[in-house]
C-alpha cells in the first residue's frame, strides 16, 4: 500500500500540514498586496508557522519509514 502512493500523494497522518502550509501562503500573499513595511510581530507569525510545518514535515517523514520499515 505505501508502495503504492507518489510523492504527491503521501498521508498527511492526520497532522494539519496542508492547512499550516494555506495559513502560511495567506500571511505572505496578505504582505505582498501591502505597500507598508512588514512588522516583526507579522515576520514572527510567519516564522512560527513556518517552524510549525517543518516539524510536522519531521514527523510525518519519522511516522512514513517507519511504516516503510514494517512493511
Amino acid at each position: 500500500m505505501a508502495g503504492d502512493q507518489t510523492m504527491g500523494n503521501l498521508p498527511d497522518h492526520g497532522l494539519p500540514l496542508v492547512q499550516l502550509k494555506e495559513q502560511r501562503r495567506d500571511l505572505v500573499v496578505a504582505l505582498q498586496n501591502r505597500a507598508g513595511p512588514v512588522s516583526g510581530w507579522e515576520l514572527m507569525q510567519i516564522a512560527a508557522v513556518q517552524q510549525a510545518i517543518s516539524a510536522f514535515e519531521e514527523v510525518i517523514a519519522d511516522l512514513d519509514a517507519e511504516l516503510e520499515a514494517a512493511a
